[in-house]
């Protein structure tokens, strides 16, 4: 018996959406009274098997072969479902990324497991788990409990949890398994990859500066582009916004986009639809611009502001300049 935390790595560097799952695997494993185990598939992984040990886990099972390198469904589903199936751990956990996401969707049916998605908050109630889910495009917290017997499956909502600080003086054993599946058993195969320069993280950024139709045009996002390198933000955007052509779909928030939970939020010329409310309602600190004082964002908003975004984001990038000594 055991709590199982998938770590999700690219190029082996671990996702900090992962130390988050872990942190809150080790107060899971602490509740339960059972080792926290983390899951490291890859190539070239020792160091990261090693970081998930400074991170909190008791053991790690690493995975080290080329046909791990890059995520891909098929051999990672069929490492883990074969994990699971020798194994039973009590829970598996990873944060709710769309790997993490598809991942565990995955295991879970191949296990004929319980899976609870996207959870914002996880305990242990009489040695079962008990989470809350956003439902209702996130107007309503629904608590869930799991029934005890089987794997549980859990995907944690990225920054609504906490990752533990790094103690580099743990120690753990780290095992090493074999993968499942070997590479001409692989339908997809990965070329290369295309990465963003210079941009930060939408689902990992601690601030968003988001878009709405009322930026008007690809130029219009211009301003907002530089609040957000002020602020050392991330650029988001309504799903107007994407469909109008104005910015690429990997920057849209909402139900049909990335859900978000960053420290502050700073919505412009956002009406506030329930769709994108779904993908950044958690968000800790809102904070809105928009002409139109009854625009439904004000009603989810800390602070407001009624003016043209063209007028009031420029004069908040100045004096963010002048505090922050960027000027």
């Amino acid at each position: 018996m055991a709590v199982y935390v998938w770590i999700e790595q690219f190029k082996g560097k671990a996702s900090p959406a992962s130390w988050e799952a872990l942190g809150q695997g080790r107060a899971i494993a602490n509740a339960l009274g059972i080792p926290l185990t983390a899951l490291v598939f890859g190539q070239g992984v020792d160091a990261l098997a090693t970081e998930a040990v400074h991170y909190g886990a008791d053991k790690v099972i690493a995975a080290d072969d080329s046909t791990l390198a890059d995520y891909r469904l098929e051999p990672y589903a069929a490492l883990l479902g074969k994990l699971v199936q020798e194994e039973d751990p009590q829970v598996v956990l990873a944060a709710a990324t769309s790997r993490g996401r598809e991942l565990l969707a995955a295991a879970a049916f191949d296990a004929d497991a319980p899976l609870l998605a996207d959870v914002l908050t996880l305990d242990v109630s009489d040695g079962a788990l008990r989470a809350s889910r956003a439902v209702y495009g996130g107007r309503l917290l629904s608590d869930v409990r799991a029934a005890a017997g089987r794997t549980q499956f859990v995907t944690l909502r990225v920054r609504a949890f906490r990752a533990l600080p790094p103690d580099t003086t743990r120690q753990g054993e780290v095992r090493r398994v074999a993968p499942t599946l070997a590479e001409e058993a692989i339908a997809v195969k990965i070329e290369g990859f295309e990465v963003a320069a210079g941009e930060v993280s939408l689902t990992d950024a601690a601030i968003v500066v988001a878009g709405g139709r009322a930026v008007g045009s690809a130029e219009g996002f211009a301003p907002l582009r530089e609040l957000a390198a002020v602020l050392g933000a991330a650029l988001g955007a309504s799903r107007a916004a994407v469909d109008a052509g104005y910015i690429s779909y990997e920057h849209q928030v909402g139900q049909t986009g990335k859900v978000v939970s960053p420290d502050l939020y700073i919505a412009c010329g956002i009406s506030g639809a329930v769709q994108h409310q779904a993908g950044m309602r958690s968000s800790r600190v809102i904070v809105a611009i928009n002409k139109d004082p009854e625009a439904p964002i004000f009603k989810l908003a800390r602070y407001g502001i009624v003016g043209d975004l063209f007028q009031v984001v420029p004069a908040l990038t100045a004096e963010l300049k002048k505090r922050l000594g960027k000027g």
